[in-house]
């Protein structure tokens, strides 16, 4: 998830019907038809817009290596070759994508399944060679997100599914990180809506002890964040999520939320949920 250096205002007295949310979700979530169809009926119940930003979990890799496309790793980095592009947008933009838009119809939740092409709301740029070639990969920046035509769709009253594919505005399509979009998005559309921003990962959220599940932080500020690191509670992995969290909070979002997809839930039950992120805990 790359910083996106937006500078975005938001009212705290903005109207109920101005909330939205912004959720990504991961494979833990798209492998399992179970946990898929649990998450989305907690989505479906949440109050205020939506918008949801998934990948493709293992189906992709799956698929392609059942048609004979080799994964191309570089440091442990996924290439987006023309092959492997082909296939997320098969998977990404259609498989995935439109069953979880059915299950959406399913609940009374009218959905509409989209790409960054789509209504050209994500703009990307392909990556740059540097010393690593990764292909048709996309980077966004402040630009990126058409924040009008993405409201229109919400105020006509649709859930957006946003999957991880962009375009260059030249006809090419792009392969975006999911977190990026996701985090894009919200900056983008907070000066327009309350806006949290919502990462469903497989933990119950920033635990002090990665082992231990009861070890849970519920909230952090800058003040408390900047602590956890001088002692070397939150290290490594979690040290960029959280650091783009803050960028993010920083930007306009109200608040960005890390917990676990089966919790989600909890929200709309008004019970604390996973680990809240915001400018004053």
């Amino acid at each position: 998830m790359t910083k996106i250096n937006q500078v975005s205002s938001i009212s705290n007295s903005l109207p109920k019907n101005k909330r939205l949310y912004v959720i990504k979700i991961g494979g833990n979530v798209i492998d399992n038809s179970e946990n898929l169809h649990h998450f989305l009926k907690d989505f479906k119940g949440l109050d205020g817009h939506k918008i949801l930003v998934h990948g493709g979990g293992k189906v992709a890799t799956q698929i392609a290596e059942e048609l004979g496309i080799e994964a191309k790793l570089i440091d442990g980095r996924r290439i987006t070759d023309i092959e492997t592009l082909r296939v997320v947008t098969m998977v990404y933009g259609g498989l995935i994508n439109k069953n979880i838009v059915a299950q959406l119809q399913r609940f009374g939740n009218n959905a509409i399944g989209l790409t960054g092409a789509d209504g050209n709301l994500i703009k990307a740029k392909k990556r740059p060679v540097k010393t690593i070639d990764y292909g048709f990969v996309g980077d966004l920046d402040e630009s990126s997100i058409n924040a009008a035509n993405i409201s229109s769709l919400i105020e006509s009253g649709f859930t957006l599914v946003f999957c991880a594919l962009t375009h260059d505005g030249e006809g090419q399509l792009l392969n975006t990180n999911a977190d990026t979009i996701a985090s894009a998005l919200a900056v983008s559309l907070s000066s327009l809506y309350e806006t949290t921003l919502i990462y469903c990962f497989e933990k119950k959220g920033v635990l002090i002890d990665i082992d231990d599940e009861d070890s849970l932080i519920r909230e952090i500020n800058p003040a408390h964040y900047e602590e956890l690191k001088t002692q070397k509670i939150i290290h490594s992995g979690m040290l960029p999520k959280l650091d783009n969290a803050f960028t993010a909070i920083s930007c306009g979002v109200k608040a960005v939320i890390i917990g676990k997809s089966d919790d989600l839930g909890q929200l709309k039950e008004n019970k604390p949920f996973g680990t809240r992120l915001s400018k004053s805990a």
